[in-house]
């Protein structure tokens, strides 16, 4: 029986040694997948072309036929060699042509079976559904990708040389470049789907930010008071949460008083506003939103 247990044992230690060697490349390749789903079930069928490079696949794919998929992967491939000389991180672009790689091989093969396997293509002829669920579907996709340390290429890596030799910042850079690829889907399939694409892309970045940070379920706490010790006490005792307080003086009264800080899930922060209450009325509270807290009480820290 021990000899049994420890086989098991040294069995689950080998399986975790190699789940932590693939973990990243499978989740990227699960968030491809995922992408590639949205991607080709609500986006291409209604040419929706949200800027970045799969846009200009469904431009090109207007005019010639070309599958959008192998349009992706040409594309990215002398982006992803500006990518190897500028950015320098072999880990940043072996995922990224992993995440490319299986992003433009998905789209074709769900572009060939969806017709066949699907007893209606597209499923919906609302274009407005559509373009809510691409936005949707294909941004999860992309931020498992980025949770896992890869991006989709494209119009990505030459923000990020861009940023690094302008000092522009992405957000800006990304405006330019998807609002120029939109405007040209603008002249080539009508504005109305342009409109389409845009509200596309923006719901695209609310999903993929949602999928990269999840909810925000944590408040961060600042109280300015006079009785730092009996609140910090307070809050600990009530919350079980770590509280830091450190002295300060107030702007207009040059009086000194407390700063009393703490992280608190969203449930916790009317009991929290009731303990502050009930120790210090007079005391000024501000609660922030937080997308993460990391260490000790919360998601324990990870390399």
């Amino acid at each position: 029986m021990k000899q049994f247990l420890r086989r098991l044992v040294r069995k689950r230690h080998a399986f975790s040694h190699i789940w932590k060697k693939i973990r990243q490349p499978v989740i990227i390749a699960v968030g491809a997948v995922i992408a590639a789903f949205g991607y080709s079930l609500f986006q291409v069928p209604f040419n929706l072309a949200a800027g970045g490079i799969s846009g200009i696949g469904i431009i090109i794919n207007h005019f010639t036929g070309w599958p959008v998929g192998v349009l992706y992967l040409i594309m990215n491939i002398p982006l992803l060699t500006l990518g190897y000389f500028y950015l320098g991180r072999w880990q940043f672009l072996i995922y990224t042509m992993l995440a490319v790689f299986i992003f433009s091989l998905a789209t074709d093969l769900f572009l060939v079976f969806f017709p066949m396997i699907l007893t209606q293509y597209p499923i919906t002829t609302n274009i407005l559904l559509s373009t809510i669920y691409a936005g949707l579907v294909s941004g999860i996709g992309v931020g498992i990708i980025y949770r896992a340390g890869g991006t989709v290429g494209g119009t990505g890596i030459v923000g990020r040389i861009l940023q690094q030799k302008t000092g522009i910042p992405l957000s800006q850079i990304y405006l330019y470049t998807d609002g120029i690829i939109i405007l040209a889907a603008g002249f080539v399939f009508g504005w109305e789907t342009a409109l389409h694409a845009l509200l596309t892309l923006f719901l695209n970045g609310l999903a993929s930010d949602f999928a990269l940070e999840g909810p925000s379920t944590v408040r961060t706490v600042v109280i300015v008071t006079d009785h730092p010790e009996e609140l910090t006490k307070a809050l600990m005792e009530g919350l079980h949460r770590g509280v830091t307080h450190w002295q300060v003086i107030g702007g207009y009264t040059h009086q000194p008083h407390f700063i009393v800080w703490c992280a608190v899930y969203r449930p916790q922060v009317i009991e929290m506003k009731r303990i502050v209450a009930s120790v210090d009325p007079k005391a000024f509270v501000v609660i922030g939103n937080a997308h993460q807290a990391l260490g000790s009480g919360f998601i324990p820290l990870k390399r």
